[in-house]
């Protein structure tokens, strides 16, 4: 064999094994949410609204995972739809006093999805405070959040509930909100929610 092809050799060798290399590196299983977020704790590093936050793991190609609060729907301060909706950057600052730069604990939604819409892919979580409350519900009973009745989850009527007391108290949001300035899709889902306001 001469010096040439024994190179030749030795290179596609070392070419197979970084081909082997790299295909086992990309088929490795990745770690399920589960296995990644439920029961972990991170630092909130972003907070995008009041009820979406970044955390400090990479998620997919991302240098953060984006997660977005289980049951509660925060009014918009970023979507070019709709605007800044009504309380919105106040539900905002609220999450950010909260939760920037501290130490949650993030709880999946067991026997439920994990992400939320394909365009989004955010992580679907209960967001635990260092004091033990949990974020949803704290949003939810000081007015800052509305009960999301778009999609069950463990504590759908405990939200309610949350909501409810809120609403009676008439406590942030619900203290002068009128009907047109709450989300569609809680106009569509109880249309007499605020029966006599406008």
């Amino acid at each position: 064999m001469s010096r040439r092809q024994r190179n030749g050799i030795i290179i596609l060798c070392l070419l197979l094994a970084a081909i082997f290399i790299w295909l086992d590196h990309k088929w490795q299983p990745q770690p399920s949410d589960f296995e990644k977020y439920h029961d972990k704790t991170f630092t909130v590093v972003n907070v995008v609204d009041g009820d979406t936050i970044d955390i400090d793991i990479p998620d997919c190609n991302q240098i953060r995972t984006r997660v977005r609060l289980w049951g509660v729907d925060t009014p918009e301060t970023k979507n070019p739809e709709t605007g800044v909706m009504y309380f919105g950057p106040q539900a905002a600052e609220f999450t950010e006093k909260l939760a920037l730069g501290k130490r949650i604990t993030a709880y999946l939604d067991v026997g439920n999805r994990t992400r939320d819409k394909e365009e989004y892919n955010r992580v679907l979580a209960y967001v635990q405070l260092p004091d033990g409350r949990f974020l949803n519900e704290v949003l939810l009973a000081e007015g800052f959040a509305y009960s999301d009745l778009r999609f069950r989850h463990s504590f759908y009527n405990k939200y309610q509930q949350l909501e409810a007391s809120a609403r009676s108290l008439k406590k942030g949001l619900w203290e002068k909100v009128t009907r047109e300035q709450l989300p569609e899709w809680l106009q569509r889902e109880k249309p007499n929610l605020l029966q006599g306001r406008k």
